[in-house]
């Protein structure tokens, strides 16, 4: 009876630790958001904003470029999600379906691409860059974000299509559809929650990218947030309010997009069950 109340006990205490290690920063960075500039510089920790203010946010927002900053990474990270998934749709259909020569070598290639360190190969993309005059433009930026998303995409994508059975297609077909249209009326449906994990997976990575445009995009106007937020605190000091806020509306959007997406995929998932 010990034996079996320490086997359950064990595993709900590891994770409330785990909840509350990784929770406890993201909630310190939005709590020291609100709090006035009296309530961060105590020597007493203040752990609840009793006062809250919204004056370090009025900070963030009104620092030079903030605005062309979250164009900016707005762009440059929906266009690469929406375009390594179209290009994804396709190959995880055809490496799943179709039989063709040098498959598995192709499937092995992507696996590679996906494992290989991007940073090792940003001063060939700054050469080829420069080469091609485009140093400051976000069309590289988003095309080198498509190319580090699409490996994983793929990838996820083609188990997806592979699990759902050839029967449904091919029943499709017989009912007169060609295969693209069996495709975007059978499949696709079914292909809701890989596209919303890979979605979340991709924004992620290019939305959090740091490395790649610090080297390509020297100028304000081609920057992104995560090098406006690695600036933020050489500009105002030891700001620490502004500098919170600043990290707080960084990551609002994935936490926005996270939660979203969840849910839509869990949805899927249990909606996927009850109709098979």
């Amino acid at each position: 009876m010990k034996r079996s109340l320490f086997g359950r006990l064990w595993p709900n205490v590891t994770a409330v630790v785990l909840f509350v290690g990784f929770v406890f920063p993201v909630y310190w960075m939005f709590a020291t958001a609100f709090k006035p500039t009296g309530d961060i510089i105590s020597e007493n920790p203040v752990w609840f904003p009793t006062h809250p203010t919204f004056e370090h946010f009025k900070t963030a927002t009104h620092a030079d470029h903030f605005w062309t900053f979250v164009t900016n990474s707005v762009t440059v990270t929906v266009l690469a999600v929406v375009f390594s998934l179209i290009i994804a749709l396709a190959g995880s259909f055809a490496l799943a379906r179709v039989r063709f020569k040098g498959r598995r070598g192709f499937i092995v290639a992507f696996m590679l691409a996906q494992m290989a360190p991007w940073e090792v190969m940003i001063i060939a993309m700054y050469m080829i860059v420069r080469d091609a005059s485009m140093l400051n433009s976000l069309v590289p930026l988003t095309l080198f974000y498509m190319m580090m998303i699409l490996p994983f995409t793929l990838l996820t994508l083609r188990g997806f299509v592979a699990a759902v059975p050839k029967e449904l297609e091919e029943s499709a077909m017989v009912d007169g559809c060609t295969r693209a249209q069996a495709f975007r009326r059978v499949i696709l449906p079914l292909l809701a929650p890989g596209l919303m994990s890979t979605s979340l997976f991709g924004f992620i990575t290019a939305w959090n990218e740091f490395p790649l445009v610090l080297v390509l995009n020297k100028e304000a106007h081609a920057q992104t947030l995560p090098l406006w937020l690695s600036s933020f605190q050489t500009v105002f000091g030891d700001d620490w309010g502004a500098t919170m806020a600043a990290s707080s509306l960084f990551a609002l959007p994935i936490l926005i997009l996270f939660v979203f997406l969840q849910r839509r995929a869990v949805s899927g998932l249990t909606a996927g069950a009850v109709k098979g």
